[in-house]
């Protein structure tokens, strides 16, 4: 089977240096294999969205001579994959609307405990939906970190693929973008490990084979946080590329020679995709860049 991997930004904002760490891990892992890297926009949690910011992820690919193979798929145009999905499961039972909130199942642990599971509630109250799960995860292979463990009551747990306010949960978006895209592998940050689980029972509950994952570094601000745009991580800098994508390239394990300094963006690219094998990748998940405490 051919590879084909994929780069999927939500558009609450620019990216920042830990968003191009996982545009560059994911874009060379895909053609070091040879294979098509895919571009996804996920839009479809449109109130942490920011106007403009799809079109300007692209721009930044584009920028760092992040080249993506065929169009970019939008999932807030996808719907009705997601809905057909959903539908089918309430026809079979897998599925069912729950009423509890946030705040009642807090207040029970922290886990859901399937409370509406047997109600039979219909939609004609406010209701997520969540699916009942018959094929947990408990651990998973990672191609780099080996094998994962997921907190049983994580992986027992029913999930929501609905939510209250009418929006697509991610689980559920992502693993039937990924089937319907042929992803063969999924490569992103260490801070979606947890949602793994999930997303591999999603795919034994469909019938399908699951992907494989490698899973990066995060990167850290000085405060010990993740950097992120809800953690105001400033953007990275379209009109001087350079200095960043060397910084994010070495992040990545690299060893960078000397002259690559001088070289050009494509010509940087291309070096890092006849050098690139996981094996150089940071054992750890969480990494402080050496530039964190100036503006990327």
């Amino acid at each position: 089977m051919s590879y084909i991997g994929r780069f999927a930004p939500s558009p609450s904002g620019p990216l920042h240096f830990g968003s191009l760490v996982a545009a560059l891990g994911s874009y060379f892992q895909a053609k070091a294999h040879q294979g098509q890297w895919l571009v996804r926009i996920e839009d479809i949690d449109p109130p942490r969205e920011m106007v403009g910011a799809s079109d300007l992820i692209l721009r930044t690919l584009e920028a760092y001579q992040l080249h993506w193979d065929g169009e970019v798929v939008y999932q807030s145009q996808r719907h009705q994959l997601y809905q057909d999905q959903i539908e089918q499961w309430l026809a079979s039972g897998q599925a069912y609307y729950c009423q509890c909130s946030r705040k009642e199942i807090k207040q029970a642990g922290g886990f859901y405990l399937g409370t509406c599971r047997d109600l039979k509630l219909s939609a004609t109250t406010p209701c997520a939906i969540r699916l009942r799960m018959t094929k947990p995860v408990y651990d998973f292979v990672d191609q780099k970190h080996g094998l994962l463990t997921i907190p049983t009551t994580l992986a027992d747990e029913d999930f929501i693929i609905k939510r209250r306010d009418g929006l697509f949960a991610y689980n559920l978006a992502v693993v039937l973008d990924d089937i319907d895209q042929g992803i063969t592998q999924v490569v992103r940050g260490a801070d979606l490990i947890e949602p793994t689980g999930r997303q591999i029972s999603l795919y034994k509950m469909l019938g399908k084979t699951p992907v494989s994952y490698l899973h990066l570094p995060l990167a850290l601000g000085e405060n010990g946080q993740k950097l992120s745009k809800q953690n105001h991580a400033p953007a990275v800098d379209n009109l001087n590329p350079k200095p960043a994508l060397l910084e994010a390239m070495h992040f990545l394990g690299f060893d960078l020679e000397k002259d690559l300094a001088n070289a050009s963006l494509a010509e940087i690219i291309h070096w890092g995709v006849q050098n690139w094998h996981t094996k150089q990748l940071p054992n750890t998940t969480e990494i402080t860049p050496r530039f964190s405490n100036r503006p990327c």
